[in-house]
C-alpha cells in the first residue's frame, strides 16, 4: 500500500470461502483491496495463491496486502487503535462492528460503539465484521472511511 488514499472496499481471503475466492475477486469494484489471510497454509501454497491473486488484482486494479504488512492493522479497542496510529498503519481494519460468520458468537461493537471508539483515531478505520455496503454507508458518517468483509464479496 503506497501513501496514497486507501481503498474503500476490502476482501479479506478466507479458507472457508476458498471454493469461490477468485468469483469475489471479479466482484470487487475496480479500485478495491485484498488483504491476504490464509496463514494456515504450507509457506509454498501460500506463495502460489499470492501469486494467483496479485495477477488478478493487477488485471483489475485491485491493491493486494499480506495480512503482516505493517502499513495496515486491526484493532478490537481504543489502546490497538491508538497502538497502531503511533506505528504509523495507513489503514486500521476494526472489529468485529457486526456479527460475523467468521467469528461466531464473538461479542460485536455495534454502530454507537465503532462509532465512539473510532472518534477522534487521527488513522483511517475500516470497518470489519458483519460488513456489507450497505452497514458501511450507515459508519461512514460515524468515521469510517473503508470497509471490509469476506462473505460481502461471496
Amino acid at each position: 500500500m503506497r501513501r496514497r488514499q486507501p481503498p474503500v472496499a476490502w476482501l479479506f481471503t478466507d479458507p472457508r470461502t476458498d471454493a469461490g475466492l477468485f468469483t469475489a475477486v471479479e466482484r470487487l469494484p475496480r479500485g478495491s483491496g485484498i488483504v491476504l489471510r490464509h496463514h494456515e497454509l504450507p509457506k509454498a501454497e501460500r506463495a502460489a495463491l499470492a501469486q494467483r491473486l496479485a495477477r488478478a488484482a493487477r488485471r483489475r486494479g485491485l491493491l493486494l496486502v499480506d495480512e503482516q504488512d505493517p502499513r495496515i492493522a486491526k484493532a478490537h479497542g481504543r489502546a490497538e487503535l491508538v497502538a497502531a496510529r503511533r506505528r504509523g498503519a495507513a489503514l486500521v481494519f476494526v472489529s468485529p462492528v457486526f456479527a460475523s460468520q467468521s467469528h461466531p458468537g464473538a461479542r460485536s461493537l455495534g454502530v454507537v460503539r465503532f462509532g465512539l471508539l473510532v472518534r477522534g483515531a487521527g488513522v483511517p478505520v475500516a470497518a470489519l465484521g458483519g460488513m456489507t455496503a450497505t452497514r458501511f454507508r450507515r459508519l461512514r458518517a460515524l468515521g469510517a472511511s473503508a470497509w471490509g468483509g469476506i462473505d460481502a464479496w461471496a
